[in-house]
């Protein structure tokens, strides 16, 4: 099953990078480029993990993760958060409700980054369908 991925991204050149990274790693990629369009794009298609920048325009990230843990059809999406930030804010955010957390500038700065960042990105995504499957057999 080909897991898909909604990039919410609002630099040009950034959104290319990454949607390359996923691309070449057999991943379809759903793109956002603002906070509204996140949350109808995640609301519509229902992808299996968003990648979430903080800094958005129109709804910034943190308000569109409190949105999508508010409605039943996206609550179980896992939200990573890949931001510029600093990593000391990462306790925050998964107490906002994000799944994990990864800094942008490992990706292009970092030999291993991109390998270290798919594998988070595989773990989470199975993680989650785990947990559905549990709970799909349990009910």
């Amino acid at each position: 099953m080909k897991t898909t991925v909604l990039l919410v991204e609002d630099s040009k050149m950034q959104k290319l990078a990454n949607e390359r990274i996923l691309s070449h790693a057999g991943y379809t990629v759903l793109c956002a480029v603002d906070g509204e369009q996140a949350v109808i794009v995640a609301r519509e298609k229902l992808p299996d993990v968003v990648l979430l920048d903080i800094l958005l325009p129109k709804l910034s990230g943190l308000q569109v993760l409190g949105i999508l843990r508010e409605h039943a059809d996206t609550a179980r999406i896992p939200v990573i958060i890949l931001s510029t930030l600093p990593q000391v804010n990462e306790a925050k955010l998964k107490l906002a409700g994000a799944a994990g957390y990864f800094e942008k500038s490992r990706l292009l700065d970092d030999k291993n980054g991109e390998k270290i960042f798919l594998e988070m990105l595989d773990h989470i995504v199975k993680e989650a369908r785990e947990r559905t499957m549990a709970k799909a057999t349990s009910a």
